[in-house]
């Protein structure tokens, strides 16, 4: 599984690199903290996955990134490619954005 670290991330975004960013948290927890992209719940991911576009990278996350790790498999299962987990999810996030 590909895993792309959050300083990768802030690289993609500043080199223009073309990828769709998908939050499978749930809504209370987006609430409180994001940084954009689609907002697909986990439990809604069988139902809305026409939602995601496909020939694009697509960088899954969550709070710890275990869930965004399951999204992926979910959808690698559907033919899905180009799938990136943000290690450590939200989290990770944060800490790499707080030092």
């Amino acid at each position: 599984m590909n895993q792309l670290t959050p300083a990768e991330l802030q690289q993609w975004t500043r080199e223009g690199h073309d990828f769709v960013l998908v939050d499978v948290r749930e809504g209370w927890e987006r609430e409180v903290f994001n940084i954009g992209g689609l907002h697909i719940p986990m439990g809604e991911l069988p139902a809305r996955m026409n939602e995601i576009p496909t020939g694009t990278d697509v960088v899954v996350y969550c709070a710890k990134g275990i869930r965004s790790v399951i999204a992926i498999q979910r959808l690698e299962s559907a033919g899905r490619t180009r799938l990136y987990n943000l290690a450590g999810g939200m989290y990770a996030w944060q800490m790499a954005h707080t030092v």
